[in-house]
């Protein structure tokens, strides 16, 4: 017998058995492991079936070896606008004005002929406009510079001009067309949007180092124009759009890093190119973080035996639900029947893979659990406690970094659903994930305002620093103007004597031009009048009544 299958005999009878003669701390799942216990679980190498009665310790995590938090340093002062500035900087600022003033004169026709170029503080107040509609949500855009009275929001208007605003959204551009060649771009199919992609991204990144507990998940963002990597995903909110995979903090949704689906031939690390496509899609996303002591919650669209073991190799946990028919998976667990609340489970080095049977059968692995049970808060109909596997209620706590990040997008959208371009969608979705990431590092650094909060506050330092009243030469017919008597300054007056009166009276304007019971007109002289426009008014209240409505 090979040593290699003297230690699968090793393991297999201390794991049956259940006894803790390898050296593993069994206080709990947290402990670390040791470099001894890290070479003995890479190297086993046969699935062996675990006593669910007698379980031994599970796994001990990896040493966790990141210091979370910020990677900048942070001012007393907390100011919501440079949380925003470190994601959308003047590098980034620069490339979107660069690129929008060449994309406008580029156009033929007559709306280059109009163009007035546009500078950073004209995007950056854009871009308020855009963050403000997504609070103050309306069904139509034009709404926003309605003059109706009951639909009017006046901020809209002094912000920007509705022509200034769709022009600066219709030329809005982040690449120079005329250099573009796909045999040497990295990434072709997004190349439109592909500068601010991978600006954004690293931003991410290198801004903020995440908690030990990771989660990957796919998040769709609505679009219903014609693409031919459009996805459609019946359990996503939106069903229908763009698909992107996410690698963010559990506990805050905080977006480590993202990649762009693009359909075939989307653009992942090389370095795992031997790997199956799942596989690459998390290790690309979690590259940097790996020989740190991470773990990472994924679904089964992720989770297989040989992703955990590349991962174990680079001292990375992981834990999830998993397709029961995947390559490596024991065929006992693949074709075993259980009864509700029955486990089965084998355990290959640290890598531990089970089924347990609730309302249907759910595969999981895990390379931080054992097969036991844990009291849940929950009760079934006769009152009885109900009892989960510990991986599963550990994957509920952990799972939802992304649909966290999805429901806080979703209350105020930044992104409208009606959108003809692909790439100005994927913009404006990568600029509400910014506006979070920057909300969840505020927070980090002793921020006290929520998310909704927060967005108002950005809107308002974005007004307060780069807005600038001016004037602008209105197009069209003249406004006529309005009636003497409302627009210049008037005083009552004695009536002057005349040569046959010393208190002469005229009737009052306003009085005399209202009808009693009868439906006759009343007649009231008065001594006052106004001199300019030559009417005799009572003093009070005819007078200003006169010079303020414009019917009476």
């Amino acid at each position: 017998m090979s040593d290699f299958d003297n230690d699968d005999f090793e393991y297999a009878e201390l794991s049956e058995s259940g006894s803790d003669e390898i050296e593993i701390s069994d206080s709990d799942t947290e402990s670390d492991v040791s470099s001894s216990d890290e070479s003995h679980f890479s190297f086993v190498r046969t699935w062996c079936k675990l006593s669910v009665e007698h379980a031994s310790p599970p796994p001990p995590r990896f040493p966790f070896l990141a210091i979370p938090g910020s990677t900048f340093s942070v001012k007393d002062e907390l100011d919501v606008l440079e949380y925003f500035k470190m994601f959308f900087d003047n590098d980034l600022l620069d490339i979107i004005v660069t690129e929008t003033n060449r994309y406008a004169e580029q156009q033929p026709g007559p709306s280059s002929s109009v163009w007035v170029s546009v500078t950073q503080k004209d995007i950056l107040i854009f871009m308020a406009v855009n963050i403000l509609q997504g609070i103050v949500k309306k069904p139509d855009e034009r709404m926003y510079w309605s003059l109706n009275e009951i639909l009017s929001t006046p901020v809209f208007s002094k912000l920007m001009s509705q022509r200034r605003y769709l022009q600066i959204k219709k030329n809005l551009h982040f690449t120079n067309n005329d250099e573009y060649d796909f045999r040497t771009h990295p990434n072709p199919k997004l190349n439109k949007i592909w500068s601010v992609y991978e600006n954004l991204n690293k931003k991410c990144s290198n801004l903020y180092i995440p908690e030990r507990d990771l989660s990957v998940d796919e998040s769709l963002m609505l679009y219903k124009g014609r693409l031919s990597w459009r996805q459609y995903l019946p359990l996503k909110r939106a069903r229908f759009g763009i698909k992107l995979y996410l690698l963010c903090e559990s506990k805050s949704g905080y977006v480590y890093s993202f990649l762009i689906y693009t359909g075939k031939g989307t653009i992942l690390s090389d370095k795992y190119k031997d790997k199956s496509l799942t596989s690459q899609v998390v290790l690309s996303l979690a590259d940097t973080l790996l020989d740190q002591g991470y773990c990472i919650t994924t679904d089964n669209f992720y989770t297989s035996p040989e992703l955990a073991d590349y991962l174990v190799s680079h001292k990375t946990d992981i834990y999830g639900t998993m397709r029961v028919h995947r390559k490596e998976v024991p065929t006992e667990i693949q074709k075993m029947k259980l009864q509700k609340g029955e486990v089965v489970a084998f355990q290959r080095g640290k890598v531990m893979v089970m089924k347990w049977r609730d309302k249907k059968d759910i595969c999981l692995l895990s390379t931080v659990h054992n097969p036991e049970k844990v009291r849940t808060d929950k009760t079934d109909k006769d009152g009885n406690t109900i009892m989960k596997p510990k991986v599963v209620v550990d994957y509920n706590d952990t799972m939802g970094g992304v649909d966290r990040l999805d429901q806080h997008l979703h209350d105020y959208p930044v992104t409208r659903k009606r959108g003809k371009k692909y790439y100005k969608k994927i913009f404006f979705h990568l600029l509400d994930i910014s506006i979070y990431n920057a909300f969840v590092l505020y927070q980090k650094n002793g921020g006290r305002k929520d998310h909704l909060d927060f967005r108002i506050a950005l809107v308002e330092r974005l007004i307060e620093v780069y807005h600038c009243e001016s004037r602008t030469t209105k197009h069209g017919r003249p406004k006529k103007p309005g009636p003497l008597r409302l627009t210049e300054r008037h005083f009552p007056d004695f009536i002057p004597p005349t040569e046959k009166k010393v208190a002469p009276t005229r009737c009052c304007a306003v009085c005399c031009n209202q009808r009693d019971s009868k439906g006759k007109k009343r007649r009231k002289e008065t001594r006052y009048y106004c001199q300019p426009c030559n009417v005799g008014l009572c003093p009070v209240p005819c007078f200003k009544i006169y010079h303020t409505e414009l019917n009476f």
